[in-house]
This record gives structure tokens, C-alpha cells and sequence, in this order.
């Protein structure tokens, strides 16, 4: 293994990288969905062979490309895969998040080296190294070594399975006037509306409240709850002014789909701006898209010009969009992947805001 091409990788061929980009965005919801499917049937040997397929391929496009970092995060998994085929392992819920813990690393690593972004924060050494050793383990030392490798990799441990559906509970702040309450309860009869547009949004709202919530408060309530909490019900009300090929549409979208996309935050914030009292909650969608090194959206603001509200919402709304992505490929909602992928992405989002986030998911599955 070339330490070398793992830790610093090269871009060679342009061309070719954005090849096998393109060939792993349709590989990997085709590995997300046969291992759920294996999950339920672990002993179907078509939906093995589908699996194993589905590694080789990925193995077999880095090669032709000359990824050597995508050859050396499948070979070790295509290794389990054969010897799991030849029944001399089982195919363990520890296994089976750790290949797509791994197949998830290998797509941000190259999305980043195609943006030109730093990938060191993605934990690929202990990643191959730790996936090199499962492969060789005993049948009774695959599943410790899958947990040890999946710590290494998010920082989280392997105990984290789903998400608990309460709801937040909310009500009005003490002393407030009725228009407050009235103005909150039409804000989030928008936010259902929204939801309403697709199945898979069902409850989102509420999810994305309560991780707003008590990231806030973890982190001291710097930020105004009330405005946080109307911030929240519209951040995405925009996307409705906008034609639904262009939010609804599942898997991969174009330039001209982003160019679209990236109108919504206007709509929302224009809207919370002409309603008296609503000034720091309109600031907070307008910004929820920026990003502290400058590469967000609508304004390119850096860092100190985004307001914390902004920085808690971006975060909690790229985790929800996470989990939805699983939901997508293969009806496997993984909230330590999901958590590990933030993480992983650190630099997109406040830091300090991360520490906060991450308390209340540990405290939330672990409650």
C-alpha cells in the first residue's frame, strides 16, 4: 500500500477521476441497497453476488482510472465479500456498517479532490488499514474489528442505530404577545406544507427543530430560541417559489439545478424581513447556505459575518439532508454515518457549533 497516494493523492488525469465519480455515484446506492437487502436475507445468493458485483466494479473503475485510494478502500472490502460468499464469515450488522461507512469515505474523498478541498479530516489511513485487518481477521474477530475500526474513523463507537422520533415540544416564551405565537403558528403550517411535498419529509421539521434547539442550548443559548424556532419552519419554504423537478428530484443534480436551488433562501428570508419583529430570524435563513471559509451560498460570507442562528441551522439541516440521502438509496436510516459524514465535513460547517451538535446526538441516542 503507498502511504503516499492515500494521505496526499494526486490528481493525474482530470478526465478520468470525474469518470469514476460519475460511475460511484451510481455504484454506491446500488452497494447502500443490496446490503440492506442482505441484512434481511443474509442467505439470498443472488443479492451476494449482487453485493460482491457491486465491490468488484467499484475496485475495477478505480483501477481503470488510476484511483489508487479507490483500489485500496474496495480490495479489502471485496476480500470480506469473497469470504463471506465462501461462508467462512458472517455478514454481521458491524460488517455491513463498516462497508458502507467505507464506501461513503471513498465518495467524499473524491468529490473533494475534484473541488479541490483537503480530505486529511477523513480518516482514510486507519479507514484501509483498519478494513486490511478485518479482512484478515478470524470469523470471531470480525465484528470487534469492525467496531474498532468504525471508533477510529468517526470518533463515535458502533452503538448508534437510529434516531428517536419525538417530537420537540414547544410553547410560546413566557411574556409574549400574541402576535409572536400567531406568527410562529403560521410559520410552521408553511414548514408542513412543505413537508407535505414528498413522503420522505414527513416529521422533518420537528427533527430539525429539536436538534436546533438544544445545539442552541448546549451551547449556552447564544442565539435567540424564538427566532431560531421561526428560522427553522422557513429556511426551505423557498424551495416551493421554485419548480419541483428541481428539489424533488432524487440522486444527482446538475449545474443549472444548483443555479436554481440556490434562489431559496432568498424567498424565505424575503418574506420573515416584511413581518415586524422578524429581523434576526430573516438574517438566519438568508445565511444558512454560507459557509465559514467563504465557499457557501448566496453571498460567499465568511466565517465572523455569518451569524451563529445561520450556523446552527446549516448544520442540522445538512444532517437531516444525510439521513435522507440513506433513506434514498437503500431505506437504511444511519445516524452514525450521518453524525461521521458532519464530522467528516467539518470544515463546511462552524466549529464551534460541532462540539455542541455532537453532545446532543450522543445524548439523544443514548437517552
Amino acid at each position: 500500500m503507498d502511504i503516499q497516494a492515500i494521505m496526499m493523492p494526486v490528481v493525474h488525469d482530470r478526465e478520468a477521476l470525474d469518470e469514476f465519480a460519475e460511475a460511484l455515484s451510481d455504484r454506491a446506492p446500488e452497494v447502500e441497497r443490496d446490503v440492506a437487502r442482505l441484512k434481511r436475507s443474509p442467505a439470498d445468493r443472488e443479492i451476494i453476488a449482487d453485493l460482491f458485483r457491486a465491490i468488484h466494479n467499484i475496485k475495477g473503475d478505480a483501477a481503470l482510472c488510476k484511483f489508487e485510494l479507490g483500489v485500496a478502500i474496495a480490495h479489502p472490502i471485496e476480500s470480506l465479500m469473497s469470504r463471506f460468499r465462501k461462508g467462512e464469515i458472517p455478514f454481521s450488522d458491524l460488517l455491513a456498517e463498516s462497508i458502507l461507512l467505507a464506501v461513503d469515505r471513498l465518495e467524499l474523498a473524491t468529490d473533494a479532490l475534484l473541488t479541490g478541498r483537503p480530505i486529511d479530516n477523513l480518516s482514510l489511513l486507519p479507514l484501509i488499514q483498519g478494513l486490511e485487518r478485518v479482512a484478515s481477521d478470524s470469523a470471531d474477530q470480525i465484528d470487534p474489528g469492525c467496531c474498532t475500526l468504525i471508533e477510529a474513523v468517526t470518533g463515535f463507537p458502533p452503538v448508534i442505530t437510529d434516531m428517536p422520533s419525538r417530537s420537540a415540544k414547544i410553547s410560546p416564551p413566557k411574556g409574549s404577545e400574541p402576535s409572536i405565537s400567531t406568527d410562529l403558528h403560521f410559520f410552521r403550517s408553511l414548514a408542513l406544507q412543505y413537508e407535505s411535498r414528498s413522503p420522505l419529509f414527513k416529521g422533518r421539521t420537528m427533527r430539525i427543530l429539536r436538534l436546533a434547539l438544544e445545539t442552541n442550548k448546549m451551547g449556552n443559548s447564544v442565539v435567540d430560541p424564538t427566532q431560531l424556532e421561526a428560522a427553522v419552519y422557513l429556511h426551505d419554504v423557498g424551495m416551493m417559489f421554485l419548480p419541483e423537478s428541481n428539489w424533488l428530484k432524487v440522486g444527482k443534480i446538475n449545474d443549472d439545478d444548483k443555479a436554481v436551488l440556490r434562489n431559496h433562501p432568498g424567498f424565505a428570508a424575503g418574506l420573515l424581513q416584511r413581518i415586524p419583529g422578524w429581523e434576526a430570524a430573516a438574517e438566519m435563513v438568508a445565511q444558512h447556505h454560507e459557509m465559514p471559509d467563504g465557499a457557501g451560498y448566496p453571498l460567499g460570507l465568511s466565517h465572523e459575518k455569518i451569524c451563529a442562528g445561520a450556523k446552527i441551522l446549516a448544520i442540522v439541516d445538512a444532517f437531516e439532508a444525510v439521513m435522507l440521502k440513506h433513506i434514498h438509496r437503500g431505506k437504511n436510516r444511519s445516524v452514525l454515518r450521518a453524525i461521521a459524514e458532519i464530522n467528516a465535513c467539518d470544515k463546511q460547517f462552524a466549529p464551534e457549533w460541532i462540539g455542541p451538535f455532537n453532545q446532543v446526538i450522543r445524548r439523544t441516542v443514548e437517552s
